[in-house]
């Protein structure tokens, strides 16, 4: 598609500069000219590395100014003479063919495309004229992972993932901040959350045990329609943040499993700070010690079961029932009563969710 953009516009400079003018590529090829018969040559003595800093360069009576949108120049214009006038009508010719390639991948790249409906980057009203623009199925299932890199290295995992996911047309990889990367994944009509989990697992296992690099994975909800992709990426977004929270070992968090830890990140700290003064007496959550919060946790952990918490904890029965009586005097709660138990474990995580201070979206 670059070289039919390039050689429109070469095409109409031609009679303007009077001289032969055409663009290569990275591999010397002509991939445009105003003398069409050199179109597909290759000039075999001519690289983009022969610059070398330099903004220009001559070579066999052509003035070769190399351009492209990323670090590494992709591309070269040519302009026939090796004089200060055949320099400036490369460096014309350069600064045009790059905001024209620019100007066209953002209208018509489909990853571009994808990454501005998720940043809510682009009006609701205008996604489906670009998506028909683009020739793209709009309503379609997907989901987006958001993939956290927790340590750094010199490896590229923005590389790593889109080698994993190499189906240009179905899923989208791109970076939103240095150390966020997001994937749009299409599904299956029989896909399930647990083969998401899975797809997140492998993720996870060939960044860690292959290029010893630590992410975290956020999965949101899937959707079926292109416009509800910022949702699941905010979901996404969501998960990794109360993740942090409430699931601190997990290096993979879907949004549909966070349950009541959602709800309490949704709610103003003010009404969080409210309840808790509300549940506990002042000072009662701060006099537990280490040992009565682990026993507290180890009870929910088996379903408020006395006998089969004290068999986890190897301790006697009475001895767990001395410390659930002693935690009954300090709190008031009563944890062998389920109603008791809810509240205690709401305020647990509420506290928790307090002294995080997680960020909000």
């Amino acid at each position: 598609m670059s070289n039919r953009l390039f050689q429109g516009v070469i095409h109409q400079m031609r009679g303007c500069l009077n001289r032969v003018i055409g663009v290569i590529d990275e591999n010397s090829s002509v991939i445009a000219c105003s003398e069409l018969s050199k179109i597909g040559g290759i000039n075999e003595y001519v690289t983009l590395d022969m610059a070398d800093g330099q903004d220009t360069f001559v070579r066999d009576g052509y003035t070769y100014k190399p351009f492209g949108p990323h670090v590494r120049p992709e591309y070269a214009v040519f302009v026939e003479g090796v004089d200060d006038q055949a320099s400036k009508y490369a460096s014309l010719l350069a600064v045009s063919l790059t905001n024209i390639k620019q100007y066209y991948d953002e209208k018509y790249d489909r990853n571009n495309f994808i990454k501005n409906v998720v940043l809510d980057n682009i009006l609701p009203g205008d996604i489906y004229i670009k998506a028909r623009e683009l020739h793209f199925n709009a309503d379609v299932t997907r989901v987006a992972f958001l993939i956290r890199v927790v340590t750094v290295n010199d490896v590229s995992v923005y590389d790593i993932i889109q080698n994993l996911f190499p189906d240009k047309q179905k899923d989208f990889v791109f970076i939103i901040s240095e150390n966020d990367i997001v994937l749009i994944k299409e599904l299956r009509s029989e896909t399930k959350s647990e083969d998401l989990k899975k797809l997140a697992a492998s993720i996870v296992d060939t960044l860690s045990s292959e290029f010893y690099t630590k992410t975290t994975i956020g999965i949101g909800s899937p959707v079926n329609t292109v416009k509800d992709l910022a949702r699941s990426f905010k979901e996404a977004q969501v998960a990794i943040e109360v993740g942090k929270v409430f699931e601190n070992e997990e290096t993979i968090i879907s949004y549909e499993n966070l349950g009541i830890a959602r709800l309490i990140y949704q709610l103003p700290t003010t009404l969080c700070e409210s309840f808790l003064r509300e549940v506990f007496k002042e000072g009662s959550i701060e006099s537990l010690d280490q040992e009565t919060l682990f026993t507290i946790h180890k009870f929910f952990e088996n379903n408020l079961n006395v006998s089969e918490t004290s068999r986890r904890l190897f301790v006697h029965r009475n001895t767990l029932v001395y410390r659930l009586e002693k935690i009954k005097k300090i709190t008031g709660l009563d944890l062998r009563e389920f109603d008791h138990a809810i509240v205690f474990k709401i305020a647990l995580m509420v506290k928790k969710y307090l002294n995080a201070n997680p960020t909000k979206f």
